[in-house]
């Protein structure tokens, strides 16, 4: 009786694990590789930001998505701001579009 219940519990949970793998590929969400190099390349953007002088890294949110694409957002405070906040974050490996969503500051 434990062996079929056993047997029962590993197929059950082999299927679920089958079911759930291809619903995250059809949905088109990220693999766990996926996510951990869109995190490695936020931070090395976000690094760059607080390292140089004319952009604040407090004010500007970087999220990296598909394969390299980081999305800037936030606020600006100069167009030069917002140009050299893109300037720095395609510069970093990996990145291989940048979509800047700042807005300047009036």
């Amino acid at each position: 009786m434990n062996l079929s219940r056993a047997i029962a519990i590993a197929a059950l949970a082999g299927a679920t694990v089958v079911m759930a793998t291809g619903c995250s590929v059809a949905r088109k969400q990220e693999t766990v590789g996926e996510y951990i190099d869109g995190s490695a390349v936020t931070t090395a953007v976000k690094a760059k930001l607080a390292n140089d002088a004319t952009t604040s890294a407090a004010s500007i949110n970087v999220k990296t998505i598909d394969g390299g694409i980081v999305q800037l957002s936030g606020f600006a405070k100069s167009q030069a701001e917002k140009d050299r906040a893109g300037e720095l974050a395609r510069s970093v490996k990996g990145v291989t579009e940048v979509r800047n969503s700042l807005i300047v500051k009036q």
